[in-house]
């Protein structure tokens, strides 16, 4: 830890540390950051907690501006923060939920085992990188007319199950039953759509993958049964991706009107890239409106892409996929804003809660968790670099009193993608995941391969550990890569 930072922060306990409110002027709110010592270490030295302080300036912020253990240096909020606004007169923010606007995970469980898939892998993992188009600007098979992308905006992955991708079971389990209300298409511009049309149903690049795992480890049976994880060497299937173009333009296009409504609203800021409007002006609205459209339209291309997941599983092994069992357990959503009610203070307050590079946790019992899971509490799926392991848990009360409901989303960046590339430099990547049994197809070569190395990101295990010991989240299954698609 940086020695600033160790004469700053004040141990809560053994998984929370403070930036008190008088570390800087203008913070509404202390700042609160899951982590351990060791992971303060990494965390310190990118600039990423002096972003969870600028975020504690904006206006309405309630209780604390929250630092998860996945948190990394992002734009304006930092990857990895939460903080949450009251509606009445608090700001919204696009630099709190990011340019890829409900970046998310999807979870396919299977009837196979390791041992039925291992001879076929190599066509399947070939079969899914032919089917799901990947890279940056990919082009995906569907073409929407205008009247269908008004569709896709307004009702998102429903849209794409009454054409036949996937099963109406897909969203019972995915997170607002794939589609968010208050989606309103006329909030979208002309070129986030122009941008996103022709990208539905693909994986884009970056950190975005298609994985073949397996389950290697079980900590516990009975919520892992409920989720349809029966044994080691269970095969499964992670779709990692978002709303492409489409909303990175949202992004864009509502940061250039914030930038210049920040001063007609006398919001004063310590960091321009946390432009922001109240939640109730029209400009909030708009964005609201639009963002909505994007996370939908993120949805409706997870459920895309899952649908040609199981017809390459289909055409691999010669049954319907139905008869090898891929069901989706969950789909989980990351960078958005969302209207909730919370307890503060003893009172039920509606707020604007930003999650980026967050995943929501609502506990069992609370409504917004699907019926399914009202027993054990809403699945959190936790991806881990190409390299190592994922996590499957679920979410756990204390989330709701300590975090609004809010647990990490991934195993978050150690090093820049130009500094693993630098790091990586003559060695072949490919070659070192095959001799760990992992089948890799990307379609930016080297380049792509070296960006997202287990070397650029911290162990996933450590973030989910921190998690559990702070009560956001409990471990319930880890999984293995086979095979990865990466863009």
């Amino acid at each position: 830890m940086s020695t600033e930072w160790d004469k700053v922060l004040r141990r809560i306990d053994e998984h929370r540390w403070e930036i008190p409110q008088d570390y800087k002027p203008g913070m509404r709110v202390p700042g609160i950051v899951f982590a351990d010592e060791e992971m303060l270490a990494s965390i310190t030295r990118d600039q990423s907690l002096e972003q969870v302080v600028n975020v504690a300036t904006l206006p309405g912020i309630m209780v604390a501006s929250y630092a998860m253990p996945d948190i990394h240096w992002g734009y304006g909020f930092p990857v990895g923060g939460v903080a949450a606004t009251r509606v009445e007169d608090g700001v919204v923010s696009p630099g709190g939920v990011g340019f890829d606007i409900n970046c998310g995970v999807r979870l396919l469980r299977t009837d196979l085992t390791e041992k039925e898939v291992l001879p076929k892998l190599e066509r399947l993992v070939d079969t899914l990188y032919t089917r799901v188009p990947s890279g940056v600007g990919a082009s995906g098979v569907i073409r929407l007319g205008s009247g269908e992308m008004e569709e896709v905006l307004a009702r998102g992955a429903e849209w794409a199950v009454e054409r036949g991708f996937g099963d109406a079971e897909d969203l019972k389990v995915t997170e607002e039953g794939g589609c968010i209300g208050n989606a309103n298409p006329s909030k979208v511009g002309e070129r986030p759509r122009k941008r996103g049309g022709p990208q539905l149903g693909t994986l884009g690049s970056g950190n975005h993958f298609l994985e073949v795992q397996k389950v290697d480890e079980i900590f516990d049976e009975a919520v892992a049964r409920a989720l349809g994880i029966r044994q080691k060497g269970q095969v499964t299937v992670l779709v990692h991706c978002g709303s492409r173009g489409l909303g990175h333009q949202i992004c864009d296009d509502y940061l250039k009107v914030m930038v210049t409504a920040v001063q007609r609203y006398g919001i004063e800021l310590p960091d321009r890239q946390l432009a922001c409007v109240p939640v109730r002006s029209p400009e909030g609205q708009g964005y609201l409106g639009a963002m909505n459209c994007g996370a939908n339209f993120a949805w409706a291309n997870r459920q895309c892409i899952a649908h040609w997941v199981r017809e390459s599983f289909s055409e691999v092994f010669g049954v319907g996929w139905r008869e090898l069992g891929i069901r989706q357990v969950y789909d989980v959503c990351h960078n958005v804003a969302k209207l909730e009610e919370h307890t503060v203070e003893g009172k039920r307050v509606q707020l604007c809660v930003h999650r980026k590079g967050a995943t929501r946790a609502f506990p069992k019992g609370h409504p917004g968790v699907p019926e399914a899971y009202q027993e054990i509490g809403q699945p959190i799926l936790i991806p881990g670099d190409m390299g190592r392991y994922s996590y499957l848990a679920v979410a756990q009360p204390r989330a709701m009193e300590v975090s609004f409901g809010s647990t990490c989303h991934g195993a978050g960046r150690a090093e820049s993608r130009s500094a693993a590339k630098r790091i990586l430099k003559g060695q072949d990547i490919r070659q070192q995941l095959a001799q760990e049994g992992i089948v890799v197809r990307a379609h930016g070569g080297w380049a792509s391969l070296a960006e997202e190395a287990s070397i650029a990101y911290k162990d996933v295990a450590k973030v989910v550990e921190v998690a559990e010991g702070a009560g956001l989240s409990k471990k319930v299954a880890r999984m293995r890569p086979l095979g990865v698609v990466k863009g």
